[in-house]
């Protein structure tokens, strides 16, 4: 039997994390000198309702592959990854789907997710190894991220700052009544849109969680959650191939950006 990318179809099972042989802390050093140190949680568990249909807006195929898949093996590239985290809805996170299981399966673990996007992202957190020392956060909603926007944030949360990617906004905002009316011009000048993956040093990310948790608030990001402690939040510039697929005519839109070149 094979899957769909053509390749045999391995057993459907839940991928357990990499063994440790080291002590707890110790970093994991290739044999090019490479330290394997970053942890990612990528979030899939939405249902996509935006997008409708019946299939998972995540396992929907985009530019020649599922869009889970794209983020997956994007972060897997990269010798410094240590582990990939892949948060599934409850319903699929015990039978995934087999295309999954053609990342290195060494570094791949799925992860329930929760009720809430907060609680799949501390699900996520909870399955780092101990040697991960920066974690990144990421929207399976965004397949087409650029490893220069990964290597951006990567670097600056191993400098032990919060970061995400973000493009400045060039579109003249308006605020409009609930009749229709323009009431105003907004300022732009400091406006970003904010991307993903966002990066944080791991036990900055992990007390945030938790603090959260005892305060049972939730956030829409990792960076929102930073902000309401009062953790500064640095910006690098992101990239419009990591652009959110959340309608459907998002998905034609990343079909045209994955052909072209930045």
């Amino acid at each position: 039997m094979t899957d769909p990318l053509g390749s045999a179809t391995p057993p459907r099972r839940v991928v357990p994390p990499p063994a440790i042989t080291s002590r707890p802390g110790a970093e994991r050093r290739l044999d090019d000198g490479t330290v394997r140190d970053v942890g990612v949680v990528i979030v899939a568990a939405g249902r996509g309702s935006r997008v409708g249909g019946e299939e998972l807006k995540q396992f929907r195929w985009v530019a020649g592959r599922p869009m889970l898949l794209h983020s997956v093996q994007a972060f897997m590239a990269r010798r410094d990854v240590a582990l990939v985290v892949v948060v599934l809805p409850k319903s699929h996170a015990a039978d995934p789907p087999p295309w999954l299981f053609q990342c290195d399966i060494d570094r791949l673990l799925v992860s329930v997710g929760g009720r809430e996007r907060s609680e799949s992202v501390a699900n996520g957190l909870e399955d780092m190894p101990d040697e991960v020392r920066t974690v990144l956060v990421h929207d399976a909603a965004r397949p087409l991220v650029p490893d220069d926007v990964i290597e951006r944030v990567v670097e600056a949360a191993r400098g032990g700052a919060a970061v995400v990617p973000a493009l400045p906004v060039v579109d003249t905002l308006k605020q409009v009544g609930g009749d229709g009316t323009i009431e105003r011009t907004v300022d732009r000048t400091s406006l970003w849109r904010v991307q993903t993956p966002q990066g944080f040093p791991r036990e900055l990310i992990m007390r945030a969680h938790s603090e959260a948790r005892r305060a049972g608030r939730t956030f829409t990001d990792d960076a929102g959650l930073c902000e309401w402690l009062d953790i500064p939040v640095r910006v690098v510039r992101g990239s419009e191939r990591a652009m959110k697929i959340t309608e459907e005519a998002d998905f034609a839109r990343a079909e045209a950006l994955s052909i072209l070149q930045e």
